[in-house]
């Protein structure tokens, strides 16, 4: 089982209407890379021009991802896991839509999603972002928000993370082990504050919306009960 650290830059953030339009992996055991800009066949919106850079002439005369997608599943070939930040609600989520899509046998790959496990070994911290993680561990910047830049970033830092643990371990704790409840609020417009700190108000806004209902915030429901903040609160 080897690891293959992968980044996507899309047109957008739903998977069921936006593209993919670059796609970059990182094979460490093999110090190998893939990088490919991807023609979606669909106009790139300004806001997200702003973020990544791509625009629409510089995939204009890219392939179609019929036709990246075969190729980055050759990369990919073999026993691997697919590690990347924010993996389970965005990077996975896209792959599987554009090789269902393109009519593309999606091999059988695990995932792993980074974000879920510094949420879980490092909730000593208040935020999670890949550029925050970044920071706390000394990397040097790179060109983020394009995708082998992201991708390098992303093998540093998980290798500082994890030191010596293989990936096959890192995936069964991730995967098996009970998370320390957060401390700190991990997304919103409070994210980084401490849980105590966050207005009761938001946190009914919170309950009313359904949010404390899936399934990866169970353990923040969990702390908010503990403080007695949602006492009194109904949805």
């Amino acid at each position: 089982m080897r690891a293959i650290y992968y980044d996507t830059e899309t047109t957008g953030l739903k998977s069921d209407t936006d593209r993919i339009i670059e796609i970059a992996a990182f094979d460490p055991e093999n110090d190998k890379s893939f990088s490919s800009l991807v023609n979606p066949q669909i106009p790139i919106p300004e806001e997200t021009t702003s973020i990544h850079n791509i625009t629409d002439d510089m995939v204009k005369g890219e392939p179609s991802f019929e036709v990246v997608g075969k190729k980055f599943a050759e990369f990919c070939s073999g026993d691997v896991i697919l590690v990347a930040h924010n993996n389970d609600n965005f990077d996975k989520l896209f792959v599987e839509a554009e090789f269902k899509r393109n009519n593309i046998e999606l091999p059988s790959w695990k995932y792993l999603d980074t974000l879920k496990w510094a949420r879980k070994y490092r909730n000593d911290l208040p935020k999670h972002s890949l550029q925050y993680l970044r920071e706390v561990y000394e990397i040097a910047a790179n060109q983020a928000h394009r995708a082998l830049d992201d991708v390098i970033i992303l093998y540093e830092v998980f290798s500082r993370m994890i030191d010596d643990l293989p990936i096959s371990k890192v995936y069964q704790l991730l995967h098996q082990s009970k998370a320390a409840p957060p401390q700190f609020m991990p997304f919103g417009k409070y994210q980084g504050q401490p849980l105590q700190n966050v207005p009761k108000g938001y946190v009914s806004w919170l309950l009313k919306n359904g949010v404390f209902d899936k399934s990866e915030n169970q353990e923040l429901k969990k702390s908010f009960e503990k403080l007695g903040i949602l006492e009194g609160m109904s949805v």
